[in-house]
């Protein structure tokens, strides 16, 4: 049974006249009379009464009408959801973000910007580590994700560099040193350090490790924490010093102090990773509001 039966037979039946829903479908009266026919044919019964001034609906006829409304309304949502899924106005979006990713004001305004713009879009947020991003990314259980660079198995994705940031010294606030408002790597030699897991972020890792090993850190006595915010409650029971971005400065433990680093310097990148030759277009509206080509 065709759709176009059944949108006349719903016009028909709320004009209760051949000729004013004729007039409301842009159709003249003789093929309309026709179509109703054949769908009265098909359905195997009369759905109409035709009487003097118009018609009225059988018994079969209104049943007939409320089932008919029905799937029309269902038609049309379902064509009015595929074409919003073609333009990216609705579906969904699986988001990517790490631990230190979550204290980042630029990520979730973000985000925030883009559920503003896209009420029909369903955002799901999915915390983890790097590696583990990066292998949702790859085997497309994420449309998108959040990471710190560097980040060596980010470089198969396209990348949207989103700000640089800082690493800082986060301290006991009864360390000789916390008074101080900048600290250098050296200075902290004679205090444990606490050191996020390698495989949370393998490159990370790789740089802060380098860094404080050149600084006279002992390397081989360090305290391992489960993630990098987990290692501020460890600064916070007094176990030792941790290098964090600034963003999670945020968080604020009461018996926790932050330090300017200021030799070396240690940056992390902040960056929007996707799939190359991405094909969805809730993807590409986001990408369109960070003016990604």
């Amino acid at each position: 049974m065709e759709l176009r039966y059944l949108r006349y037979f719903v016009a028909v039946a709320r004009e209760r006249h051949f000729t004013k829903a004729a007039k409301a479908l842009g159709m003249s009266q003789p093929p309309l009379s026709q179509q109703i026919k054949r769908l009265e044919e098909e359905v195997g019964t009369p759905l109409f009464r035709r009487l003097t001034r118009g018609v009225e609906l059988t018994e079969a006829g209104e049943a007939f009408y409320e089932d008919a409304c029905k799937i029309l309304a269902m038609s049309d949502a379902a064509l009015e959801k595929a074409r919003g899924i073609a333009r990216g106005l609705s579906g969904n979006l699986s988001i990517g973000i790490t631990s230190s990713d979550a204290f980042h004001p630029q990520i979730f305004a973000l985000i925030h910007q883009y559920q503003l713009q896209n009420p029909a879009v369903t955002v799901h947020q999915v915390e983890a580590n790097m590696s583990s991003l990066m292998t949702m990314l790859a085997e497309g259980e994420l449309d998108i994700a959040f990471v710190r660079l560097p980040c060596e198995s980010s470089k198969q994705f396209e990348l949207k560099l989103l700000d640089r940031e800082p690493m800082v010294v986060a301290l006991h606030r009864t360390h000789p040193l916390s008074a101080c408002d900048a600290l250098a790597l050296d200075q902290l030699r004679d205090t444990p350090m606490i050191l996020f897991p390698q495989e949370v972020a393998p490159a990370l890792f790789e740089r802060v490790y380098g860094c404080c090993e050149r600084a006279g850190i002992d390397m081989h006595h360090t305290l391992q924490s489960s993630q990098l915010s987990s290692s501020l409650s460890m600064v916070a029971a007094g176990g030792g010093f941790a290098l964090v971005p600034q963003s999670m400065a945020a968080i604020s433990p009461i018996d926790v102090t932050y330090h300017a680093l200021t030799t070396p310097e240690l940056f992390t990148d902040i960056a929007l990773c996707w799939r190359r030759f991405e094909r969805s277009r809730t993807v590409k509206r986001l990408l369109a509001m960070l003016k990604v080509d």
